[in-house]
């Protein structure tokens, strides 16, 4: 017995040895999951959508949008041309209850001429609103809405809405944004909104900018230290266009990037990190005839964020080989149903 177990005792010695630095480490990780965010423009059905269709096949694409959601997880979502009417209730509040989401919806026209109950009175009349929302299955804590200027239009209120999300490794300041095409002194407004969260924790600016990486403001941004553009890093020299998507089409029509995923350095308790980032909703489906129908005339834009020890810079970033596959899987027939609002709403205006 005691020859035995000398025998056995510098075998047991050399596994403990072996395995347990390998099991401090896996101890030491406490590496929260990345936070999986995403931007996407649905594409509204028109301001007249309160009174009839316009053509845009807006519930068989929700359907879509709703089932390509689901499978893709993310946990925020930052949509565009978000749209509440008569004729197909509120779309955000629709996908939310879908996904078992909390959210914020916006409307833009709510701010055609800052008189709030002028502005009212009209998108009442008309039956018609939209704006940006932000969705979240963590829950949110705070919102705000920042009117944006408006240089070119004077007539096409834009806004910006941010939403403060309490995600399980710490709060997280989410914008979503719609600025208007050319317009270069909303940028520098939403710009200025975003850098008076710097240091107070991880922000993160999503959203229809309508205009190229290659815009004087945007090119700004590239430049400054820690802002950083999710999806470039992630993907450099790719082209990564977001529109404009013919969406009754076979084939793939978009060929310029004007939805984007930006974020600042988290501050004291580490650095940002982008660990994936790609284009999303990115083939169409059927309708019940056979033709092809795309989810909107954008893509969408999906990043893994998460963090780094504090001391690596803002802009050090740590890029993953995806773990799912880049092709979406959103060729299935469509269905049309009756609008299926559950009138126990988790959305919350604030």
């Amino acid at each position: 017995m005691v020859n035995r177990f000398s025998y056995t005792l510098p075998w047991l010695a050399a596994i403990l040895l072996f395995c347990s630095p390998v099991m401090h480490a896996e101890e030491g990780r406490g590496d929260s999951p990345p936070l999986r965010v995403l931007t996407y423009n649905l594409l509204h059905d028109g301001a007249w959508s309160g009174f009839f269709e316009s053509g845009t096949h807006l519930e068989e694409r929700l359907d879509m949008s709703i089932q390509e959601l689901k499978r893709l997880q993310p946990d925020v979502i930052a949509l565009q041309e978000a749209s509440d009417s008569r004729k197909h209730g509120n779309v955000p509040q629709r996908i939310a209850e879908a996904l078992g989401y909390q959210m914020v919806f916006a409307p833009a026209t709510e701010h055609i001429f800052g008189i709030g109950f002028v502005d009212r009175l009209i998108t009442s009349a008309i039956g018609f609103k939209e704006g940006p929302a932000i969705l979240s299955r963590y829950p949110i804590v705070g919102s705000e809405v920042y009117d944006l200027p408006r240089c070119p239009r004077r007539m096409d209120p834009r806004i910006l809405l941010r939403a403060e999300i309490k995600a399980p490794d710490g709060s997280v300041q989410v914008f979503s944004a719609h600025t208007s095409k050319g317009d270069e002194c909303q940028l520098q407004r939403v710009g200025e909104l975003f850098r008076e969260h710097r240091g107070t924790g991880r922000a993160i600016l999503m959203g229809d900018l309508n205009t190229g990486e290659q815009s004087p403001v945007l090119t700004e941004w590239q430049k400054e230290p820690g802002f950083i553009d999710a999806f470039r890093i992630a993907n450099p020299g790719v082209p990564g266009g977001t529109v404009w998507q013919n969406i009754q089409v076979e084939w793939p029509t978009a060929d310029r990037r004007v939805d984007f995923i930006f974020l600042f350095d988290g501050g004291a308790s580490g650095s940002s990190v982008v660990r994936s980032s790609r284009v999303v909703f990115d083939q169409p489906g059927r309708l019940p005839n056979g033709d092809a129908l795309w989810p909107s005339d954008h893509r969408g834009v999906l990043a893994e964020i998460g963090t780094a020890p504090s001391g690596n810079g803002p802009t050090e970033v740590a890029i993953e080989k995806l773990t799912v596959s880049p092709v979406n899987t959103v060729r299935q027939p469509i269905r049309r149903g009756p609008n299926p609002v559950n009138p126990l709403s988790k959305i919350n205006y604030q």
